[in-house]
């Protein structure tokens, strides 16, 4: 498919893609760079075996070295065959039925697994901390999609599978990482400075006040990753969706445009995520009665 083409499907299809291109291409003084007229290079199930070798790469030095990886490598590469597979011919069927119960049915179900893994990470698996991680994720990436559908990328229609679905699932990824790290940093602060919070208590300070550094680095280990990311990418690292879209095809230009967008909108939900994690989930490290409870499950 050649450069031409893919813009003529983009006007066909996606209107608000083709407005975009229409504007980039009239930035650019109408010329279209000869590399993109190239035609996109497709992949066969022949190819994914092959690349699987690279995998195995990976699995001989785990074994030579014996670090007890080499299992959990393998089960690792065959589920994410296996469920990146299925998960491509359900969003196939999510495109093609198009109704806005059926994106929000698999929003839903992101999100539950997503909260579901980060409580898995942490030592105490109570159904509180469920229910609050879950409500954390819900709030930090459900405004956060929603702010960029509707403010920036102005999704028509508001449910459009194409955007929502990919959109939230990098939102809800990294938001679940963020909540996961957060929580497990809270619970080991608490016990490495239990001395210094319960002398906080015995001097008369609420739990808030006592438990102010803890929670400080809870969140700066939580948002450290994500500031790394902006600190380096272009420069290091070219992130996985401007390079799928420049390997679809797409100019690089408007991948990197979104791309930026992408970069913010991962801000903004491990932020938002983070802090209502850390917040919300240091109370269960306390008694009724602001006294430590080293364990973070309730009593």
């Amino acid at each position: 498919m050649s450069w031409p083409e893919v813009t003529g499907l983009i006007a066909t299809k996606d209107p608000l893609l083709a407005s975009l291109q229409q504007r980039l291409g009239q930035a650019a003084g109408g010329l279209e760079p000869e590399i993109l007229q190239s035609p996109i290079l497709g992949l066969s199930w022949l190819d994914l075996v092959a690349a699987s070798g690279l995998v195995l790469l990976a699995v001989g030095i785990a074994r030579w070295q014996r670090i007890g990886l080499a299992g959990s490598l393998i089960v690792g590469a065959v589920r994410s065959v296996v469920q990146l597979a299925l998960v491509g011919y359900v969003l196939v069927y999510i495109f093609e039925i198009d109704q806005w119960w059926l994106v929000l049915g698999a929003l839903a179900i992101m999100l539950a697994v997503a909260a579901r893994e980060a409580v898995r990470r942490q030592e105490e698996r109570s159904l509180r901390l469920y229910g609050m991680t879950g409500l954390a994720l819900l709030v930090g990436s459900g405004f956060t999609l929603f702010y960029v559908s509707l403010v920036i990328v102005r999704i028509e229609p508001w449910y459009n599978p194409r955007y929502l679905i990919p959109l939230f699932g990098m939102i809800v990824g990294n938001a679940m990482n963020a909540a996961a790290l957060a929580h497990e940093r809270l619970a080991a602060e608490l016990k490495s400075r239990r001395g210094e919070v319960e002398a906080y208590l015995a001097l008369g300070a609420t739990a808030a006040r006592a438990s102010r550094g803890p929670t400080r680095s809870a969140l700066r280990a939580a948002l450290i990753p994500t500031v790394n990311s902006l600190m380096v990418v272009g420069l290091v690292a070219l992130p996985g969706m401007m390079t799928g879209q420049i390997l679809a095809g797409v100019s690089p230009l408007l991948a990197i445009r979104y791309q930026i967008v992408v970069m913010f909108m991962l801000a903004s939900a491990v932020a938002v995520s983070a802090v209502i994690v850390v917040l919300w989930n240091r109370r269960l490290f306390f008694t009724p009665d602001e006294q430590l409870r080293i364990g973070g499950g309730p009593a």
